[in-house]
């Protein structure tokens, strides 16, 4: 609670908290403009489907300085004397952007009961993608809050930010160019084998355990493709769709609420706190 507490009187007593609020609101407000009111539409999800767009700049945004700026500054090392775990250090700094971006989205919930007022709109699946909406953002914010302890330059971590949450955006649509041939899939699964390798020597400054993870994936890689290359064709382009956070919360835009989606939501949220508690435990004690 102390860093959930310090961390929101530096977002509401700086221009981020607001920057990011107004940026979201003229999206949706945009949206709703399009969507509700010119075309006539009642379906407020189209309205969101259109805002998650802005996403993918505010985000990166929100949370670029969470931890660079710390790093930069080396006030984490005042984190690291406290009697704090590195978890509830996360925990308080990834509630706190929580409570950013629901300050916005509180605002957005009063959309579909004022046009109800004037029109047929349908609350319950307009709720249903609302809340959808968030958990989306908060998963998108999670992948954020881990990029920016990686860094301690700010502009990196945004830009990083930026073109991780564009891809992923985009995979759909990526995926139909990508390999599908069972060779293609293994050479592309085994550069991204060796790219988690580097990711865990960064992260633990572990040789053994970078190596062990990366040869690992890559001789269980090769026994599938020499055994069974079959299992590889296509694989690479159906991972990349059912990777994309976008496309899952497509299905709530359809009018369907997915539970499936909300679980894989969480788990990316759950994976990436955990990533960014292993990347601060790593600085804590190098």
């Amino acid at each position: 609670m102390a860093v959930w507490k310090h961390e929101l009187r530096s977002y509401f007593h700086s221009f981020t908290a607001y920057v990011f609020g107004a940026f979201l609101l003229l999206f949706i407000g945009f949206g709703a403009m399009i969507y509700n009111l010119q075309a006539a539409i009642s379906n407020f999800e189209y309205v969101l489907s259109y805002g998650s767009i802005a996403l993918i700049i505010v985000v990166p945004l929100l949370t670029m300085r969470v931890i660079a700026e710390e790093r930069k500054q080396k006030t984490d090392q005042l984190l690291y004397s406290l009697p704090l775990t590195t978890t509830q250090v996360i925990m308080g700094k990834y509630l706190a952007l929580l409570t950013v971006f629901f300050v916005p989205m509180a605002l957005v919930c009063l959309y579909p009961l004022v046009f109800s007022w004037y029109g047929d709109v349908y609350l319950l699946t307009a709720y249903g993608t609302l809340a959808a909406f968030f958990v989306m953002g908060a998963a998108l914010i999670a992948i954020g809050l881990f990029l920016s302890s990686l860094t301690e330059n700010q502009g990196f971590a945004a830009g990083i930010g930026v073109a991780v949450i564009l891809i992923n955006y985009f995979s759909v649509s990526l995926s139909e160019y990508a390999v599908s041939t069972a060779l293609g899939t293994a050479v592309a699964l085994g550069l991204i084998c060796v790219g988690l390798g580097i990711l865990v020597r960064s992260m633990t400054k572990n040789d053994k355990l970078a190596m062990g993870i990366g040869l690992g994936l890559m001789a269980v890689l090769a026994v599938i493709y020499f055994t069974d290359s079959a299992l590889l064709e296509g694989l690479l382009p159906d991972i990349m769709s059912k990777l994309s956070l976008f496309s899952r919360f497509d299905t709530f835009i359809s009018g369907v609420f997915d539970v499936t989606g909300i679980v894989y939501f969480l788990t990316v949220i759950v994976f990436f706190l955990f990533l960014s508690v292993q990347s601060m435990e790593k600085r804590r004690y190098s």
